[in-house]
């Protein structure tokens, strides 16, 4: 393996609570439909409104960018609270793979202007040879798009990569773009639907990541 693409949501950081919590405060301050707290859970992956376009089925568009702008608004707020930290292990999987040659990337849904300053603060801002997000690409998850324009950047074929992800979009990403994927149970899915979706390996432990190098 030349190449690890990893998502960053529930896969490298901790971020199911402050979303969840975030999704269902801008749903009560707009006085939408609150949507429960697995059905929030299962949008992670995704961006931002076609998440919220999810758990409110036939809300006008106009309606959907003010639950973005006010989701953002009110997770910025939040995270000063409750800083988004990485999972235990996640910084030591990143250096035991670098030290072992690999090159490292990252395949987020998220908005570059959100991602990069998330990045900074967990310390890992200098981490990455490639970070991709759902602003730079013209499909998101679960099209390959993202994969595709990190292999193109880093010149390696995707029989030298592998994908690493939470959710179900994660792992059919990866098998769009002809890369191996490995699902993690850490985060927002469980076993059965990573499996479900094609997942080549699935990790209980950074540990297991780590021996699919």
């Amino acid at each position: 393996m030349r190449l690890a693409i990893f998502d960053f949501d529930g896969t490298l950081a901790d971020t199911r609570l402050n979303i969840v919590l975030t999704m269902r405060e801008t749903m009560r301050e707009l006085r939408l439909p609150v949507a429960d707290e697995a059905a929030c859970a299962a949008t992670i992956g995704l961006r931002l409104k076609d998440g919220f376009a999810r758990l409110l089925p036939g809300v006008a568009d106009e309606t959907l960018d003010r639950c973005v702008s006010t989701y953002r608004r009110l997770f910025d707020e939040r995270k000063r609270t409750m800083p988004p930290k990485p999972f235990p292990g996640a910084v030591e999987l990143l250096d035991a793979l670098r030290g072992r040659g690999a090159l490292l990337a990252i395949a987020s849904s998220r908005s570059s202007f959100t991602l990069a300053p998330m990045l900074r603060d967990m310390g890992l801002a200098g981490a990455f040879d490639a970070v991709v997000c759902g602003d730079d690409v013209e499909r998101p998850k679960p099209a390959p798009d993202a994969v595709l324009a990190i292999l193109r950047r880093l010149d390696v074929p995707p029989s030298a990569a592998l994908v690493v992800g939470d959710m179900p979009v994660d792992v059919a990403m990866g098998r769009a773009a002809g890369v191996r994927t490995c699902g993690v149970l850490w985060g927002n899915a469980t076993r059965e639907q990573l499996a479900a979706a094609g997942a080549d390996a699935i990790a209980a432990t950074m540990d297991d990541i780590l021996a699919l190098a």
